[in-house]
């Protein structure tokens, strides 16, 4: 009731097209997913774009903490610049999402930046707890 209220619409008014759509779960179930979730059915013709996306991103997002490593002789230098870059990373991804999400870029890429940074730093300490 609350959705169709939103338009205006009174629980009295709404109540007899509720009771139908219960009727029809189906239909329930794409209403719901549709005006409360704000969700549309995939396409299944997506699904390769999806999954090349979706891997091409983790490649690119792996190389960039891992190439330090590669092109760095030492590697504490190259911790150091791995540090940096990935922050930076962070960040430029974070003001990305920010634009497109329609949050502020810096505040966004500072969330990220934050929200990241906390997360590696947290995996490099369990990491040295169990080493």
């Amino acid at each position: 009731m609350e959705i169709f209220e939103a338009y205006g619409v009174t629980a009295q008014e709404s109540a007899p097209v509720i009771a139908a759509l219960r009727q029809r779960p189906a239909r329930w179930v794409d209403l719901m997913m549709r005006m409360e979730l704000g969700l549309e059915k995939p396409d299944p013709k997506r699904a390769l774009i999806s999954a090349l996306t979706i891997g091409g991103a983790y490649i690119v997002g792996g190389a960039i903490p891992l190439s330090p490593y590669i092109f760095l002789p030492g590697t504490q230098s190259a911790l150091l610049f791995f540090v940096i870059v990935t922050l930076a990373a962070l960040l430029v991804f974070g003001a990305f999402k920010g634009r497109f999400t329609g949050t502020a870029p810096l505040r966004s890429g500072l969330q990220t930046l934050l929200i990241g940074g906390l997360a590696a730093a947290a995996a490099f300490g369990i990491a040295k707890l169990i080493a």
